[in-house]
């Protein structure tokens, strides 16, 4: 992931994060400090992860969503997604994530 770039906006309590074009092992470990840092840094209450430019998801995309929606049901917060297409969707559905997740 390109630390350079900024991939979230922050407004009154919520964290909109761009997810990236591919969301796999080499980048979950990094997303998941990123995220858990600014969650907690900023008092977030509602997630919005964006997949609307992830490309590709593995099991370890799968880890960070279930990992954010603990943090998040922990904070008493909320956890969407949006911007997701045909195959992520397939991931999130085959792994019961919608369960743990809102779509906005």
């Amino acid at each position: 992931m390109d630390n350079m770039a900024k991939h979230y906006t922050l407004e009154s309590g919520t964290l909109t994060y761009q997810m990236p074009k591919e969301v796999d092992h080499h980048v979950a470990k990094e997303m998941c400090q990123e995220l858990d840092r600014l969650i907690e840094a900023y008092g977030i209450v509602e997630l919005v992860l964006d997949f609307s430019k992830t490309e590709f998801m593995d099991s370890s995309g799968i880890g960070v969503v279930i990992g954010r929606s603990k943090t998040m049901r922990f904070r008493s917060g909320t956890i969407m997604v949006t911007g997701v297409g045909k195959r992520v969707d397939t991931i999130l559905r085959s792994a019961g994530l919608y369960q743990l997740l809102q779509t906005k």
